[in-house]
């Protein structure tokens, strides 16, 4: 009795005899004799061309088959974009892959991930259907990237969005900050020239200018710190104490002099720099204290002693007029009257007449006196 195989016609047919391919069967209806070893695989067209245990190349001998196949050969440096009627389908490795032809038409973009940065013909809109083969680096609007191919240096990134293929190159991108940075120095004990030993916070701005040269120097902030440190100490320790506190005001200006001196080898440009306050030790601090305190006494005393002299001085042009001016003398003694009267509650008087009259007599006899 004979077997029956059907083809229909989204299917094909590959033919062995005895394990080895004999030819493809297009749609349609066969029948083998028996005890014959024939075997039938069938194949969807809508599905890649995939056997068991055989090597698609085996099947390139037939030209028939091949005409109705999209061979594609992915080499082991290469990632290959597959796309089934203009849609992207999947992401295809180094391998041979074999697609029918028949009823959709199979387009392949190669990209050489030897050059890691994906090129402009890539939709990127297929990126997030990539996990695993691709990187995607920002560089902010404050930033600048460095771009590094196995630790050789590529180029200058500007600000924006950058997509690279993962595979033999390694791709790294380092960030500078290009805005305005702020270093502190907090606690610096440093000796002036007195052997006082004090301690200063310091802050000073800066701007990285030169990307590539800050990123050429390791541990680029702490070397900065040491650089001023060193100024700071080179500074005060020719100064007595005494003359570092009037000259305060001038560690900004030198300190960010000496600074911008060494700002091309760091690739920085320092903006600012300012003295925050000056830490004395506890004893210094009494001494100084007693200092200013007798200072201000002394000073209070001197005041004082003016404010005497000018009054005294007054009071004696006061009397000079009044010496030389009756009715200024007899105006005079009638304020003070006036000033008597104001605190006094009740007056009692003896003898006859009224009070004016008494009150003036009274004035009258001590003008006689």
């Amino acid at each position: 009795m004979f077997s029956k195989v059907i083809i229909k016609n989204d299917e094909r047919g590959l033919l062995f005899r005895n394990g080895s391919y004999i030819k493809h069967l297009q749609p349609g209806t066969y029948r083998f004799a028996p005890f014959t070893d024939h075997t039938v695989i069938v194949q969807n067209v809508m599905q890649p061309l995939s056997v068991p245990n055989k090597d698609i190349r085996l099947f390139m001998q037939d030209e028939q088959l091949v005409k109705q196949l999209t061979i594609v050969d992915v080499q082991d440096y290469e990632y290959v974009l597959h796309y089934v009627d203009g849609k992207f389908v999947s992401l295809l490795r180094a391998g041979v892959y074999a697609f029918w032809n028949i009823w959709q038409k199979h387009e392949c973009l190669r990209v050489d991930i030897r050059n890691p940065e994906i090129a402009p013909e890539v939709d990127l809109a297929i990126l997030p259907k990539l996990h695993g083969c691709c990187q995607i680096v920002e560089v902010g609007a404050h930033e600048s990237g460095m771009l590094f191919y196995n630790n050789v240096l590529q180029k200058e990134l500007t600000p924006g969005k950058y997509y690279f293929w993962k595979g033999p190159t390694t791709v790294v991108v380092k960030i500078q900050d290009l805005r305005q940075q702020q270093l502190d120095m907090t606690g610096q004990e440093i000796m002036t020239e007195d052997k006082v030993t004090l301690r200063l916070n310091f802050v000073c701005q800066y701007k990285i200018v030169n990307p590539l040269k800050a990123l050429e120097i390791k541990s680029f902030e702490d070397q900065v710190y040491i650089v001023l440190q060193l100024i700071l100490r080179e500074y005060v320790g020719t100064l007595k104490l005494d003359d570092l506190l009037k000259m305060k005001q001038e560690i900004a200006t030198f300190v960010l002099a000496r600074l911008n001196e060494k700002s091309e080898h760091y690739g920085v440009q320092f903006q600012a720099a300012g003295l925050k306050d000056i830490i004395l030790p506890g004893d210094i601090k009494d001494i100084l204290n007693t200092v200013l305190l007798a200072e201000k006494k002394a000073q209070a005393n001197i005041i004082t002693r003016r404010e005497e002299t000018a009054s005294t001085r007054s009071l004696l042009n006061t009397a000079k007029l009044m010496d030389e001016n009756q009715t200024l003398y007899r105006l005079k003694e009638l304020e003070f009257l006036e000033k008597i009267c104001e605190k006094i509650g009740t007056i009692s008087l003896t003898g006859g007449g009224n009070l004016l009259e008494q009150l003036n007599s009274l004035l009258s006899v001590r003008n006689g006196a």
